[in-house]
Order: structure tokens, then sequence, then C-alpha cells
């Protein structure tokens, strides 16, 4: 008896030549940059819901590789009469997961936030078996064009190697900048299931089912393309499950996912990936401890230099003091500081401060340091399309990486005031590390005060404790101080100036003998800052020695460890 694969008819002369070796080579392209693509796209998403984003990305894509290796194991058991087929129909499934899997996720972990794992390794593990076909199907299909066994599989293996390359160039440089998690999913499988109807139609005389396939291919579009015309009221229905009050503003960004909520008595709160950034109805507490002692005690408060801040709150707090002559805000994220500038909540909380007609915005540049000037290489958006050398208005905003400014930036600050959101990411590690610290202290003249903003000494001591520690290995005095902020609880800050000129014992002097604040406040008095000095027993005490490097982010994992027990939300 002849083998199962000759059973089928031979193949036509039209189906002899090149085309069909062509339509082989272009599907692998396409089905191996589709499965690098969504690969990425379960990461980032699970590392968006559940933080820790290196141990989701390794465990997402190290699952999927061990399932792709279970799907080769596994076509072996497909008879040959029925390959074409077989792949048709995964494809088509593998369009249906992978389009649809990251709202279910999102709808899973806002329902029944206990069944999120299970749900996220099941839809992971079933990509990654879908995956795993891909390749010995499409080989086997191949040795009917090929018989040269090494340039069969050599075909196979440079497109889907190729296809992954650009898949993730695609998804690293488009995508993820212009479309959101459930957006790309879906543009994926549309892609996914414009592949498979390209193989069925070429390959429909070796197919049993070819019409019932390429059916099945057209439903699946139809219904892809509902959930574009869905997508977003589907994903604020699970986004809105995931916090107490109704979100008024969300939109994901380059760099973050923010939300904005308003309670029934019309305060607002605003998150960054999940995290609480500020309650309006306390948000003042937190910003006045913030920014007024070390503005108090500062020598010479001329020049400021904002690093974070992108709400406006903080520089709201700095444009009180009559001395302050410029004023540099550098915040990553425009999105943020659009925000700032135009959302009348934001508006109304931070009084205009980024709305000034002397604030300048400008982004996406590079900072070179020159001699005398900041120079600015403005491209992209706005009117500005060539360098151009000027003098710091009053207020610039800066839509930088903070690192990189105070790595390059020339000049010096009389305050700098830290607010970065806590260190929950490798990435925001690196702003609470050692090498950061040291160029920091370069931005800041020889008489210079800053803060840092340091998480909870309560909830998360040792990250805390961990932040002080950095700081001072880079050069600085520091003394830590708290306060009540009712939306955060306990809440800690670090502040400090150059070892050189001050000392543990004179900053705690200095700022116990604050004599009056010359700034208006609401919550903030002299008083309250001599008591934010004084910590409970031991609450300063830790056998940690260790400090946060850029190459061993300590603080990470302190902070991780903390609230580890803390639901996150997107």
């Amino acid at each position: 008896m002849k083998p199962a694969s000759n059973s089928s008819a031979n193949p036509s002369p039209a189906q002899s030549g090149t085309v069909p070796t062509l339509v082989i080579g272009l599907v692998m392209f396409i089905m191996g940059g589709c499965g690098m693509a969504y690969e990425y796209t379960l990461s980032k998403l699970a590392s968006d819901i559940l933080g820790n984003s290196v141990q989701q990305w390794a465990i997402v894509i190290a699952v999927m590789l061990f399932c792709m290796g279970l799907g080769a194991e596994i076509q072996r058991y497909i008879s040959d009469r029925k390959v074409v087929d077989v792949l048709a129909y995964s494809q088509i499934a593998l369009a249906v997961l992978g389009g649809f899997g990251p709202l279910a996720m999102l709808h899973v972990f806002s329902a029944f936030p206990s069944h999120f794992i299970l749900t996220q390794y099941a839809l992971v593990s079933a990509i990654g078996i879908l995956v795993g076909f891909e390749i010995p199907l499409l080989t086997r299909i191949n040795e009917q064009f090929s018989a040269d066994v090494r340039s069969n599989l050599a075909r196979i293996l440079k497109m889907d190697y190729i296809g992954a390359l650009i898949g993730a160039l695609v998804w690293v440089f488009f995508l993820f900048r212009y479309f959101s998690m459930v957006q790309t999913s879906l543009l994926l499988a549309l892609t996914t299931l414009a592949s498979a109807l390209l193989f069925i139609v070429t390959f429909k005389k070796r197919s049993r089912n070819s019409g019932h396939v390429i059916a099945a291919a057209c439903v699946t579009m139809v219904l892809v393309g509902l959930g574009f015309g869905f997508e977003r009221d589907w994903t604020e229905s699970a986004e809105q499950r995931l916090y107490r009050d109704r979100i008024i503003f969300s939109e994901t960004s380059k760099y973050q996912h923010v939300v904005l909520t308003e309670s029934r008595d019309g305060s607002v709160s605003f998150y960054i990936n999940g995290h609480l950034q500020f309650d309006g109805r306390d948000e003042h507490i937190y910003h006045e401890m913030l920014v007024h002692p070390a503005m108090s005690i500062a020598p010479r408060r001329e020049r400021v230099l904002i690093l974070g801040g992108g709400d406006g709150l903080a520089l709201r707090e700095v444009l009180k003091y009559d001395e302050v002559e410029t004023v540099t805000l550098v915040d990553l994220d425009p999105v943020m500081t659009e925000l700032a500038q135009n959302n009348e909540h934001f508006v109304r909380l931070n009084n205009d401060s980024l709305r000034d007609a002397r604030v300048q915005s400008l982004e996406n540049f590079a900072i070179e340091p020159t001699s005398e000037h900041l120079k600015i290489n403005v491209s992209g958006r706005g009117a500005l399309s060539q360098s151009v050398d000027q003098e710091l208005p009053l207020v610039t905003v800066l839509n930088v990486d903070a690192a990189a400014f105070v790595a390059q930036a020339p000049g010096r600050y009389d305050v700098i005031i830290v607010d970065f959101p806590d260190p929950n990411s490798v990435e925001l590690a690196k702003l609470y590390s050692q090498h950061f610290y040291g160029f920091l202290r370069q931005k800041l003249s020889a008489d210079g005060i800053f803060v840092q903003q340091s998480t909870s000494p309560y909830h998360a001591k040792e990250a805390f404790l961990c932040i002080g520690r950095t700081i001072t290995s880079a050069g600085f005095a520091a003394v830590p101080y708290h306060e009540n902020v009712p939306s955060f609880g306990e809440w800690g800050w670090w502040i400090g100036g150059s070892e050189t000129l001050y000392s543990e014992a004179k900053l705690r002097n200095t700022l116990a003998n604050i004599p009056d604040l010359t700034a208006e406040t609401r919550y903030l008095t002299p008083e309250m800052v001599r008591s934010s000095l004084q910590f409970g027993k031991s609450q300063l005490e830790t056998k940690q020695t260790e400090i946060s490097t850029i190459t061993h982010p300590r603080i990470y994992n302190y902070y991780l460890e903390a609230w580890k027990h803390t639901r996150g939300i997107l």
C-alpha cells in the first residue's frame, strides 16, 4: 500500500511551479511575524496587569516556546491528507485566541482576579501550541515542491526568522506606539486571517474542506471587525470594574496607561498603570510636604528643577515663591503634561501652573550640552523643526527621560524636586539608582537642596531605607521625614544636600527650626515639619545594607516584596 502522503492528488501543473513555493514562503514570513508579535502582546499585557515586567516577559515567552515544542510534537499525528486543512483551521483558531485573548484577560482580571493566572497561562499555552504547528506543517507541505530536505527546511526557517525580526520591529516601533494592546491583538488577528485565506486559496485543491475553511475565515474576519467596533466599550467595561469611582479619562500612551476617575462628590483621582498618583481631596498634603520643606531651607531658590511631576501640582507650590526665576519641569510622557495643561480637572487642581503664558512646552528632542544654553533639537509635533538655542523661560516643560537630562543637560539648580512614581518596575528603578543620584548631585548647586518622594516608610520600609542608603552613597547628606496622606497612608521623603557642605545633624536642625513658611499653604506648618522628622521606635532600623544600582536594582526587589499582597490594576 502506498503511504498516505501519496494518496492525495499529485500536484497539478499550475501548482508544480514556483507559485506555491512563493506563497509558502510569504505565509511563513507572516506567521513568523505574527507569532513574535503575539508573544510580545501577551507579555506586555501580563506585565501591565501583574507588574514585575521582567518576570512576566520571561515566563510568558518561555511558556510559549515550550508549548510551540508541544505543537511541533502533536503535528506528527496529523495525517498528510489533513495537513492543509489543519494548518488553515489552526490559523483561524490562532486569530480568535490571539485577537480576543487580551480582551478576555482584562475581563477575567476585573471580574474573577483569582482565576487570572489560570486563564493567562491557558491562553498562552494554547497560542504557543498553535504557533508550534506552523513550521513543521508548512515544511511537510513544501516537501512536495522541494525534494531537497536541506533546502526545504532552510527556506522555511529563513522566512520564519526574517518574519520574526520584522514582526518584532513593527510591534516595537508601530503597534506599541500607536495602538492599545487590545487593538494590536485585533490587528494581528486580521493579518493572521489574511495569511490563512491566501494559503487555503492557493492550496484549495489539496484541501478536503476548502469551502468550509474559507467560510470560517470570513466569519472570523467579520467577528474581528466587530471587535474593532466595540473594542473601546468592551475595554472600558472591564476597566471600570477595577476602580471604585467612575472613569472619566483613560488613555495608553507610549510609556504608560493613565486613568482619571471622578467620585460622586466631584473629587478626582489619578492613576498610572493602576497605581494611585493623587487624590484631589488630599493631594495638597502630599505636594506641600514634598515642596515646602526643601524650598524653606534652601539658601537660594532662583533656579528650580522638577523631575517628574508632570501633573503640575508640585509646580503649583513652587510658583508660590517670588524668588523663583526659572523652573525646568522634566516629565517623560507628553500625554501627562498635555493633561495637566488642558484637562479641566487637572487645571483646576494645579491652578493653571502649566498654562501660564510664560510656559514653553517642548518634546521629542535630544539633549546636548553646550557652553551657555540648553540646546534643544526639536522634531515631530509643533512648529519648530530645527535646532534652536534659547534662554530658558520662567517655566520650561521638557518631555525627555529624566536620567538622560541629568546626565547631559548643562547648568545647576538651587532646588531639585524629584517626584517620580514609585519604583514598581525595573525601568523606574534606574531613577532610584546610585548612578542616577551621582548625576543628580552634579546638577545641584554647591549649597543646593534636593528632595525625593520615597514611598511609604511603613508599608515599604526596606524600600524607603534603601532609597536613603543609595542617596548617601552618591555623596549626599540626607534625612528622612514622613506624614500621613489619607489616600496613601503614611508616606515618606528624603531631603538633603551635598555632604561637603551639609551633615545630617545640620539638615535636621535647620528643618526643625524653620521660623515660618513664606508661601501660603493649606495644611503644612513649621510645627508639622518639625514633627515629620520623628519616627517610631525601630522604624528606621534594618539589617539590610545594599544600595540600588543600574545593574542590581535592589530597590525594585524591596518594593515588590513590600507590596506583593496588594492588587495591581491596569
